[in-house]
C-alpha cells in the first residue's frame, strides 16, 4: 500500500491548508467520533467528552500532531509513529478498529472544510495515507 508520488503531493497539498487549523480540525474528528461510535469513549473515561471540552481540544491537537509528522515523515510513516504505535498496542491497548473509524471522521472533517480541494483524487489518497498511518499504529498488535 504504498503511495504514488501523485498521492504523496495530494497528502502534502491538503495537509498545508489544514495544518493553521490543525487543532480545530482534530477536535472536530473526534466529537465526530465519539458522536458517531459510542464505543470508542471507553478509552477515554478521565476526559470531558463535551463538545469544544479542553481535553478533547488536547487530544486533538495530539492527533493532527501525529498526522502532521506522518506528513512530513511520508516515506518513512512508520519510523515516524513507531513510539505511538507502541504506546496504542502495548499500553492503551486500542482495539485496533477504533484508528479506521477516526481516519473516516477525519475524511468527513477535512472534506467538510475544504470542499472544494477534497476531490475523489484527494480524498483516494487521504484514505490510503490515512489507511498507512493506521497499519502503523496497528502493526505491534501482530
Amino acid at each position: 500500500m504504498t503511495l504514488t508520488k501523485a498521492e504523496k503531493a495530494a497528502v502534502v497539498a491538503i495537509w498545508g491548508k489544514i495544518a493553521a487549523q490543525a487543532d480545530a480540525l482534530g477536535t472536530e474528528s473526534l466529537e465526530r467520533l465519539f458522536s458517531s461510535y459510542p464505543q470508542t469513549k471507553t478509552y477515554f473515561p478521565h476526559f470531558d467528552l463535551s463538545q469544544g471540552s479542553a481535553q478533547l481540544h488536547g487530544h486533538g491537537s495530539k492527533v493532527l500532531g501525529a498526522i502532521g509528522e506522518a506528513v512530513k515523515n511520508i516515506d518513512n510513516i512508520t519510523g515516524a509513529l513507531a513510539t505511538l504505535s507502541e504506546l496504542h498496542a502495548y499500553i492503551l491497548r486500542v482495539d485496533p478498529v477504533n484508528f479506521k473509524l477516526l481516519s473516516h471522521c477525519i475524511l468527513c472533517s477535512v472534506a467538510g472544510l475544504f470542499p472544494n480541494d477534497f476531490t475523489p483524487e484527494v480524498h483516494a489518497a487521504w484514505d490510503k495515507f490515512l489507511s498507512q498511518i493506521s497499519s502503523v499504529l496497528t502493526e505491534k498488535y501482530r
